[in-house]
């Protein structure tokens, strides 16, 4: 753990690798700022990861840390890959777990592109 009580970004993560070229991915789009490919397991007949290109582990990180310019690319690559692949009309749920409780597997900050079907709700009412 870092001093701030956060994980430090690991350098080996997927995304990282994936980044660097170390590992192939399923390209959709990139800019100067991130990387959009498909997730290679699914959950909704579209699913698509948005990573940016830089070392953040979480939202927070992202936020606090990269440059505005940074913020702006990585949002508008969302944005633009929504469009591109159709979900404008029919809607689409953007997703970014931070951290264990949440189910955040790899600690690189991305955000999922799920549409392509009615995805229903998100998280089941408290009980």
């Amino acid at each position: 753990m870092s001093s701030s009580g956060k994980p430090p970004y690991d350098e080996s993560n997927i995304f990282g690798r994936i980044l660097r070229g170390e590992i192939p991915c399923k390209r959709v789009a990139e800019n100067d700022f991130a990387l959009a490919f498909h997730d290679i397991s699914p959950q909704a007949p579209v699913h698509v990861l948005v990573i940016p290109k830089g070392a953040w582990v979480s939202t927070a990180d992202f936020h606090a840390k990269a440059s505005p310019e940074q913020i702006a690319g990585f949002w508008r690559l969302v944005g633009s890959v929504a469009q591109s692949l159709g979900l404008e009309e029919t809607g689409y749920r953007i997703l970014s777990n931070m951290g264990a409780d949440a189910g955040q597997e790899v600690g690189h900050f991305h955000v999922h592109i799920f549409g392509g079907r009615r995805l229903g709700r998100m998280v089941p009412p408290v009980a």
